[in-house]
């Protein structure tokens, strides 16, 4: 019984990670038109997209996959309001952070080889299996910030009082 019990469960998940994946795609892929004008002063009318692809799936994605961290960290605060703060909320949010900023980018970084990158879009003066950020602007922010997050954390937590 319970192994079916799990079985239900991780269908239902499936379920709605594949509906979630799919709003992010009709989020994402929203188009606005425009007027443009060219150097010569003519006006045209162009689509362009809504949100920017790197920082749409950058936030939606860490909502989506820090979603269950999140709701955890709100229970336990909500169940707790007048005793002392558990350790369950922050753990996970911290663990969670970490580990999708150090192994995954890690990983994505080490599973690009010369042999399996065919990115048609390559600049041709970048070598195969070489690693690139593209944007690095969102890159900087995202991994300045979340250092500066956990020395902050760090700052606060030092002396084991809150």
């Amino acid at each position: 019984m319970y192994g079916l019990a799990l079985i239900y469960l991780f269908l239902g998940i499936s379920i709605i990670s594949d509906k979630f994946m799919d709003s992010i795609e009709v989020i994402t892929s929203q188009t606005v038109t425009i007027e443009v004008k060219d150097n010569n002063g003519n006006t045209y009318q162009e689509k362009v997209q809504v949100w920017n692809p790197t920082v749409a799936n950058l936030t939606l994605m860490a909502l989506g996959s820090s979603a269950p961290e999140i709701l955890l960290a709100l229970l336990e605060t909500s169940t707790k309001l007048d005793d002392c703060p558990g350790q369950l909320g922050a753990a996970t949010i911290v663990g969670s952070a970490s580990f999708n900023l150090l192994v995954i980018s890690g990983l994505s970084i080490y599973a690009v080889s010369e042999e399996n990158d065919n990115d048609p879009e390559r600049d041709d003066t970048v070598p195969k299996g070489i690693k690139k950020i593209n944007d690095m602007g969102v890159f900087s922010v995202t991994s300045i910030t979340s250092i500066l997050a956990y020395v902050w954390m760090f700052v606060v937590l030092i002396d084991q009082n809150v």
